[in-house]
């Protein structure tokens, strides 16, 4: 065994591993220990360098980028378990009843909406599938067409803000930026999440209208395929017609989390893990108030959330209105905080709203465990929160026994040796990760690839924001591409049984287009990416 090559055989080594599905953290952390082992035994790794992997786990810990990761995981799944995405699609289908394609464009819209809620794409998926995909089925929707549209709408979690994915690209590119500007002797410009959010809104929103203009254009060429809803079609199934109470709630929820969530942090207002507190406990407050509609007599816990929710939504207006200076008697340079400390009544104020914010939260969280949805919800957010910070920790072992071992200095002379400089290294770079997005998860290539690829793409001049929106768009088309694209499953998984793994492939082909044409008009127009970004 050559041990100059030892680099390259420990990453062919985690990627076959990978592939025989052995638990993804535990595969790279193995596979880091076990060509250490062969470094040191062949003399080319130098075992102190593992000292930095604790240290390395501190600074995760302490990251307040990635604490933004389990309030929005938190955020995510009470609203898939509160039913409040389902109240969403049937509110929209009945406001676009008689429209040809008309259910078809409500999929594409709640599946915004609530990529712009949640960002977990595998709950959204399944979530609309087992929603939407029976009704489109019943109302005579051709079934390519329906779940094809079902797995493009749920995968617009990876790239439209604020998204898990986005969440951990943007620590991770950050990082590549230090690197690549301390090789260059450059001076640091630190990366946010708040600045990668900014730069996916308007990608994200071309996605979404590239999706619609296909169903309209579809829904013209071929209208027996995309029929129009009928707008007897709930008494005609022996479904009672929801109050305008509960229809107006059903679009307020999502859109006022949105407003709270996204605005703040687009606005500069608030840092993204601020937000996904803010989120989170929005969430929850709403959740509540959703459970306790199905109540005949939802007593005073649902009055209490509703003041706890409106609260909150006062206590932001408050905040907005501060920063963009409405509020007289600040200092120019003042924090918000100085309103709530600097005299009796902002202190009265704030005490009284955060009470009645704590309060009507308790209220919503003692519906949600009276209902078993608490623990499901909190079950489910540790399951998914332990996963990634598992893969995070173990990914920075493989990192740094790869980097010990030349691996680094390999990809990077790779990249810069490629012929055609930047846009050669691109192309070669998002080839690779899409291929790779085919067999693993978007952790994975965003904890292991990309930090080897972003430091040398950005010293051959790319924007650093703009690399990350282009590789988070490049893992949203792989998770739709057959045969082994992550939302097919998640689809094929929750479908009915007449829908066929075929059906399921060729309905996803024409959105997996839109989506490289929406992503060569980033390559082509980065601006799209840069216009938004402070």
């Amino acid at each position: 065994m050559n041990p100059d090559y030892l680099h390259i055989l420990m990453f062919a080594a985690a990627f076959v591993a990978l592939l025989s599905g052995y638990h993804v953290a535990l595969t790279l952390g193995g596979i880091a220990l076990l060509f250490a082992g062969l470094g040191i035994a062949f003399d080319v790794f130098e075992p102190r360098s593992l000292i930095f992997w604790p240290s390395r786990i501190l600074g995760n810990m302490s990251n307040q980028v990635l604490a933004a990761v389990p309030l929005f995981v938190i955020m995510g799944v009470v609203l898939e378990k509160s039913r409040v995405a389902e109240d969403l699609l049937n509110a929209t289908g009945r406001l676009l009843a008689g429209v040809k394609g008309g259910l078809g464009y409500s999929v594409v819209l709640v599946g915004a909406l609530l990529a712009a809620s949640t960002g977990i794409v595998g709950a959204t998926v399944v979530t609309m599938t087992l929603i939407a995909l029976p009704s489109m089925l019943k109302q005579g929707y051709d079934k390519r067409i329906a779940s094809g549209t079902i797995a493009a709408a749920g995968t617009l979690g990876q790239i439209i803000p604020p998204s898990i994915v986005l969440i951990v690209l943007a620590d991770t590119i950050s990082n590549a930026n230090a690197e690549a500007n301390q090789a260059m002797g450059r001076p640091p410009s630190p990366v946010s999440a708040g600045d990668l959010f900014s730069g996916a809104l308007l990608p994200g929103l071309l996605l979404v209208g590239l999706y619609l203009a296909y169903l309209a254009v579809m829904a013209f060429w071929k209208p027996s395929s995309m029929p129009a809803r009928s707008k007897t079609a709930d008494a005609d199934l022996g479904i009672e017609t929801p109050s305008k109470a509960r229809t107006a709630f059903a679009f307020a929820a999502p859109l006022t989390l949105i407003l709270a969530v996204l605005g703040s942090i687009l606005g500069g207002f608030t840092s993204p893990t601020e937000a996904a507190a803010v989120g989170a406990i929005g969430a929850i407050l709403l959740a509540g108030i959703r459970v306790r509609m199905d109540e005949a007599n939802p007593g005073i816990l649902m009055q209490l959330s509703f003041a706890g929710a409106g609260s909150l939504i006062l206590l932001i207006l408050t905040v907005w209105a501060l920063k963009l200076g409405w509020v007289g008697g600040l200092e120019p340079d003042a924090p918000p905080s100085a309103f709530f400390t600097g005299s009796v009544i902002g202190k009265l104020y704030a005490f009284l709203i955060c009470t009645a914010i704590a309060v009507g939260t308790a209220a919503a969280v003692f519906t949600l465990f009276l209902t078993k949805k608490l623990q499901t919800s909190l079950n489910g957010a540790a399951e998914i929160t332990s996963m990634v910070f598992l893969i995070l920790i173990c990914a920075g072992l493989f990192s740094i026994v790869f980097r010990g071992l030349g691996g680094d200095e390999f990809i990077e002379h790779m990249l810069v040796n490629i012929p055609g400089g930047l846009v050669g290294a691109l192309v070669i770079t998002m080839i690779i990760m899409f291929l790779m997005g085919f067999f693993l998860d978007f952790l994975e290539i965003t904890f292991i690839i990309v930090p080897l690829v972003a430091p040398p793409l950005i010293m051959l001049g790319a924007d650093p924001v703009w690399l990350g929106v282009l590789m988070a768009m490049n893992l949203q088309t792989s998770f739709l591409t057959p045969p082994f694209g992550f939302a097919l499953f998640y689809l094929k998984g929750a479908a009915p049984p007449e829908v066929d793994t075929p059906d399921i492939w060729r309905g996803a082909l024409p959105f997996i287009g839109l989506q490289l044409i929406a992503l060569l008009a980033v390559v082509f127009i980065p601006q799209l990416v840069t216009a938004l970004v402070k």
